[in-house]
């Protein structure tokens, strides 16, 4: 059975893009007063991090949280910790207030994530539904990822670093009202007690070797995203393109995400989880096989739209397959789990490939990185065994 964009689901997506956009802005508006002011590239780069401790430390509360009490109050939480981040680098611009601001907006958007996930794998019936419902919603993020930055930075050159934040706070009000739009759950009438059944910690839900092994698949697609953003600055930079160029080549691999996000509900009846997470991952190392000998703008564009097509195609499977195998009542631990994986990654990751290319160079880390995804193609095969489309 399939499931349209219904109101529900659209006040879903609204509220996310909302408060997603107000961390995306702010991750570009905080950085650029740290270098006004002063700071050393280390310093932006620890505030950056700062985005993404919050998400690490905290995402297993958020996962409890939304469990215990559905949607609505996680979402409270996070926007008013986004609020209050926003506002405070508005008045009080010092390096060490606008950490703290990092902190509470970045931890904000997670909380947020993780409800919005957790309830949208909620409202579907089957998992073609379930596969729909997260293509949609991965549509968020790639909203917010232009409209946060674009608004950031119109408001800087216009008005000036402290109206650009107080805007950016305001943001998620808009999520505070898009979210009535979200029916409340039975379990957020009468929260249930889920620390009194099953297992006691979050950490044993990887007992599951099922669990376990699509969360290591989900980290080599991850590391797959990160590895691309990281080395095609370089490689375009190695053959001598221009920054507009470079960047104009990062939009075509997002935009191919956006479309093959859009596709995929119009599919996915037709589509077998397995075998689109191990085609997407076969069609990924083939892409870092042959992006090295890319020796031009267009060679190098061609990988990226292809790349993106395959890397977009990947969070609704696995998201779907990751709410078919959670046990009852769990769902928002296992996404707080998933979570702690992606951002641990984006955090480490870019060190090590910092390390590698700077002594083997950038083709190297392509090929390694092909190796790493297509031996895990094999693994992705037997998900068939976990979940189907029905």
């Amino acid at each position: 059975m399939s499931i349209g964009l219904s109101r529900p689901l659209l006040a879903l997506i609204a509220a996310q893009v909302s408060l997603h956009a107000c961390m995306t802005g702010t991750r570009v508006a905080a950085p650029l007063l740290a270098l006004r002011e002063g700071q050393g590239a280390w310093s932006v780069g620890v505030l950056l991090a700062m985005f993404a401790v919050a998400p690490v430390v905290l995402a297993l509360y958020a996962g409890r949280l939304a469990d215990r009490f559905g949607y609505h109050r996680p979402i409270r939480i996070a926007v008013a910790s986004a609020v209050v981040g926003g506002l405070l680098a508005g008045v009080d611009q010092r390096y060490a207030v606008l950490c703290v601001a990092a902190l509470l907006v970045g931890g904000a958007a997670n909380m947020g994530v993780i409800a919005s996930q957790r309830t949208a794998g909620l409202m579907a019936n089957d998992a073609t539904q379930r596969v729909q419902i997260f293509s949609w919603l991965g549509l968020a993020p790639a909203l917010a990822n232009v409209l946060g930055p674009v608004l950031a930075g119109v408001l800087i050159d216009t008005a000036g670093f402290q109206v650009a934040f107080i805007v950016l706070a305001v943001l998620p009000m808009v999520t505070l009202l898009s979210s009535r739009g979200v029916p409340r759950a039975e379990s957020e009438k009468e929260p249930s007690n889920t620390q009194a059944v099953g297992p006691k910690t979050a950490w044993s839900l990887l007992r599951s070797p099922a669990l376990l092994q699509l969360l290591l698949l989900n980290w080599v697609m991850s590391a797959s995203w990160d590895v691309h953003l990281f080395v095609l600055p370089v490689l375009g930079h190695e053959r001598g393109l221009s920054a507009s160029v470079i960047g104009g080549i990062l939009g075509l691999f997002a935009g191919a995400v956006a479309l093959v996000r859009l596709l995929i509900p119009l599919m996915a009846h037709r589509l077998s989880q397995s075998q689109v997470l191990s085609g997407a991952m076969l069609l990924t190392a083939a892409v870092f096989s042959v992006y090295p000998f890319a020796y031009n703008a267009t060679l190098l564009a061609c990988c990226a739209v292809v790349l993106g097509l395959a890397l977009g195609a990947v969070q609704p499977m696995v998201m779907s397959t990751l709410h078919h195998i959670t046990p009852e009542g769990r769902h928002g631990e296992v996404i707080a789990l998933r979570s702690m994986v992606v951002n641990l990654s984006s955090t480490f990751m870019p060190l090590f490939f910092g390390l590698v290319g700077s002594t083997a160079g950038a083709s190297p880390l392509f090929w390694g990185m092909a190796a790493v995804v297509a031996a895990g193609s094999f693994s992705a095969r037997g998900m068939g065994r976990w979940a189907r489309l029905r």
